[in-house]
């Protein structure tokens, strides 16, 4: 049969750019009383924790100040930034709905949204994203969340308008420069998703994964060269860059250069003992290399990590294969059909 390994092979992931939120003026108000003055001493002690990331520290302050003045709006708003650096998103959504009861901001909506998309509900953050930018209409980070949720429900049209008006407002937005490039990607506009990387790496030349998915695309039209090389530069900014590595490797494998391949799934490994795709990766190069005892305890470690990876089976059903093992291979690929891999149908129909 002879027929070869399946490679599998992940992209890079969207970078999600983490904005501060905080306020970082004090109160600059006239001091009515001692009540109001000590609630306000306590505020500018939490802004100040908050900007120096002691967000436990800044916590106790902003209660303070909520507990000595009930009606501190900005305080609700800080506390509730704060329980979001905590993961409190819970927390969050009460403090933000107190500072609304207050008044009405772009920034509470912006940080509520943050929270109800932490806690699952997508159609919540998505409203108050429009909340947000229905208040403020040039929040650009507003409108790049609101589209990187718009990306993760595959609608790429929706999320590339929001991008749009993310860069109208913020013509150095590096991270909506990326993603915009990953929407035009899933669309097949592959040119149009090199510029956009491209222009994120203008702005900002140490974002590793954008490097990344440059990469892929150079990949996908086959100028493995590129590829390889900006595969090489987030590899150089990120250390144990994982995907990154594996990623490298498949793009050696795309151009012939199986040992070079092979190379790069072991660092990937190295960096990552669980990775399956780059074990399932480095089966393939051992196979091309004809070192198919080596793939076959590739295929070993990928099931007994994950006994239903269904391509860890029809890998090694070819590799013992080749080995002559014939009545393990079609036991491989039976079980492989059980998973449900539809690739094993083509072998497992060669044997009895």
């Amino acid at each position: 049969m002879n027929k070869l390994l399946q490679l599998t092979l992940i992209s890079c992931c969207i970078g999600l750019s983490l904005n501060s939120i905080a306020q970082t003026d004090t109160v600059k108000a006239i001091i009515l009383d001692a009540k109001s003055q000590e609630a306000e001493t306590f505020y500018n002690t939490g802004i100040k924790e908050f900007g120096n990331k002691n967000y436990k520290a800044a916590l106790i302050a902003f209660n303070s100040a909520i507990r000595i003045k009930d009606t501190f709006e900005l305080a609700f708003y800080n506390r509730g930034a704060t329980k979001l650096e905590l993961g409190d998103y819970t927390g969050v959504v009460a403090d933000m709905d107190k500072a609304l009861t207050f008044s009405k901001s772009a920034n509470y909506y912006f940080v509520r949204a943050r929270a109800k998309y932490n806690l699952g509900d997508t159609e919540g953050a998505e409203t108050d994203y429009t909340n947000a930018v229905s208040l403020d209409n040039t929040m650009a980070k507003a409108y790049y969340y609101r589209g990187g949720m718009k990306f993760e429900a595959k609608n790429y049209f929706g999320a590339i308008e929001d991008y749009n008006l993310a860069i109208k407002h913020n013509k150095d937005y590096a991270y909506a420069y990326n993603d915009r490039g990953s929407a035009k990607k899933m669309m097949d506009d592959l040119k149009g998703a090199i510029a956009d990387y491209n222009k994120a790496l203008t702005i900002n030349s140490y974002l590793p994964f954008v490097y990344c998915n440059l990469a892929s695309v150079q990949r996908r039209m086959g100028e493995y060269k590129k590829a390889i090389a900006n595969y090489t530069e987030a590899i150089n900014l990120k250390k144990g860059y994982y995907v990154a590595l594996n990623n490298r490797g498949s793009a050696k494998y795309d151009a012939g250069d199986y040992k070079g391949a092979l190379l790069d799934f072991t660092r990937a490994i190295e960096a990552k003992s669980d990775y399956l795709l780059a074990l399932n990766n480095r089966a393939a190069a051992r196979y091309k290399l004809k070192n198919y005892k080596g793939s076959i305890a590739d295929c070993n470690k990928i099931i007994a990590l994950n006994p239903k990876y269904g391509l860890a089976y029809v890998n090694r059903g070819i590799a013992k294969e080749k080995l002559y093992n014939l009545a393990g291979a079609c036991d491989d690929w039976k079980k492989a059909v059980e998973l449900g891999e539809k690739i094993a149908n083509n072998y497992v129909q060669d044997c009895d």
